[in-house]
């Protein structure tokens, strides 16, 4: 079992940037696949990042260039840096957890946070 906790979100200008956190408890959490993904009103949860337990990353391609993921393995805790951040990022941010390997399909993921509201005024 491994509980998830995201932190970080807010109100920010266009162009400012963001760091998201996820902080997990249970066990084995290193060999996890983790994942950023968020969701708006009306639309499904879509992936924005994703890092496997042997750190290679995927990024949706609206966010590459613009968004980091990295993850502490010794903290147990997930990070998305977010950088020159536009109106159209708005949207409530989840972290996620699976044994899959690197994975954008959020129905392969077995964990959840509550999921963070980022919110990008223009």
């Amino acid at each position: 079992q491994v509980q998830l906790v995201e932190s970080g979100g807010g109100l920010v200008q266009a162009g400012d940037s963001l760091r998201l956190s996820c902080a997990a408890s249970g066990r084995a959490f290193s060999s996890h696949t983790t994942g950023w993904f968020r969701r708006t009103p009306g639309k499904e949860r879509e992936i924005v990042a994703a890092m496997s337990w042997s750190g290679n990353t995927y990024y949706a391609d609206s966010v590459k260039g613009r968004f980091t993921i990295s993850r502490d393995n010794a903290e147990s805790t997930v990070y998305l840096q977010m950088n020159s951040l536009k109106p159209e990022d708005t949207a409530i941010y989840y972290c996620g957890a699976t044994r899959s390997g690197l994975a954008g399909n959020p129905r392969v993921y077995d964990y959840w946070g509550q999921g963070t509201q980022v919110t990008v005024s223009s």
